[in-house]
């Protein structure tokens, strides 16, 4: 297939684009290039005949439709989004510009593309969403966020999002636009922007800093290996029903505290600090505004119906996490200059509400 992928230089966007290549599949990468977007997490595919980058803006219908007209694709996978829950509390706008209008954009391109085209079956949207939609759940491992939750978004990310699946499902039962759509939960691995809980982990335990958690740490989330879910995606898009959607998760719930304490012992044995443990670096810090207390995926649609399963154990693919970070030090200390990175952010909403957060 020719396909088109929003964000592709993120990081869930770029591990697709790597396994969209590596798949044979044509695919125009259009990005444009924010702080957290990287074109060196492309690099291994950049000098393939089937890839090609377009620096754009969803937020540029104009620029938009010139895409489509030119590459003529075969499936939109949209996963260009503003996603840091910490930078939404700081600077909501942001999110609802990207989020929300961006995906207006990208449907109403989309559209225009597959109306002039006459309409044909083969073509989808497949939109890429969050399992923050559908808010928080309590701590009874049988309840768990399924296709037909209804949603409950606490943050400005999670309701920039919601709002953004509603359009999507609008736009298929409005004007038959063929959808599939996917909430994901918590994705983890290699090119990962160092503003998240694993990266910056990992790496404020290498240069011997704090490990900061909020609140107790006993926050859940199912944790799913980044190129396990670039997998699911292209499984659901090849094989997804028109109009439905699929909840992707790692099956693989554990507490933040939980997480930070494996990625310390990973290191103790990879990289052994002289001053004891890393895990003697955990410090507690003020919980985030809002903080969901649990997220967890029942899978069995995309179990049964697709017949996708992840492929690694949480313990298997925080190891080869930790592994890429300490062969990959060239690709991560530049991206530790950048705006926001290594400092706490959302955490004092009477500011941002005083108009003195940007």
């Amino acid at each position: 297939m020719k396909l088109l992928v929003t964000g592709g230089a993120g990081f869930i966007g770029s591990a697709v684009v790597r396994q969209a290549v590596g798949a044979g599949h044509q695919v125009i990468n259009l990005d444009a290039l924010t702080y957290a977007a990287c074109l060196e997490n492309v690099e291994s595919v950049s000098d393939a005949a089937e890839y090609t980058f377009v620096k754009a803006d969803i937020r540029d219908r104009t620029a938009l439709d010139a895409v489509f007209d030119i590459n003529q694709p075969d499936a939109v996978m949209h996963l260009a989004a503003e996603s840091h829950v910490d930078r939404s509390i700081d600077g909501p706008g942001d999110f609802i510009e990207t989020n929300i209008t961006g995906t207006f954009n990208m449907l109403e391109a989309a559209r225009k593309y597959w109306l002039t085209a006459g309409k044909p079956d083969t073509f989808r949207f497949h939109h890429i969403s969050t399992d923050e939609v559908f808010g928080s759940l309590p701590n009874d491992p049988s309840v768990m966020f399924t296709e037909k939750t209804s949603y409950d978004p606490r943050s400005p990310y999670s309701a920039s999002k919601a709002a953004s699946d509603h359009l999507v499902r609008a736009w298929h039962e409005t004007y038959g636009l063929p959808v599939v759509m996917t909430n994901c939960s918590n994705n983890y691995g290699p090119f990962h922007f160092p503003e998240k809980l694993v990266p910056v982990a990992i790496l404020n335990a290498l240069a011997g800093k704090p490990l900061p958690i909020y609140g107790k740490g006993d926050n859940i989330r199912d944790w799913l290996y980044v190129e396990d879910h670039a997998d699911a995606l292209l499984c659901v898009l090849q094989k997804g029903a028109v109009g439905r959607s699929y909840n992707i998760g790692g099956e693989n719930e554990l507490t933040n505290l939980e997480l930070v304490q494996k990625l310390c012992a990973i290191l103790d044995d990879l990289r052994p600090r002289r001053k004891g443990p890393y895990a003697d670096l955990i410090t507690f810090v003020s919980d985030r505004p809002g903080h969901d207390a649990r997220y967890a995926i029942d899978p069995m649609r995309v179990r049964n119906e697709l017949e996708w399963r992840p492929s690694v154990t949480v313990d298997e693919g925080l190891r080869k996490t930790v592994e890429w970070y300490l062969a990959n030090e060239a690709w991560w200390k530049p991206l530790q200059t950048r705006q926001g990175v290594g400092t706490r952010l959302g955490g004092d909403t009477d500011k941002t509400a005083k108009g003195d957060a940007t």
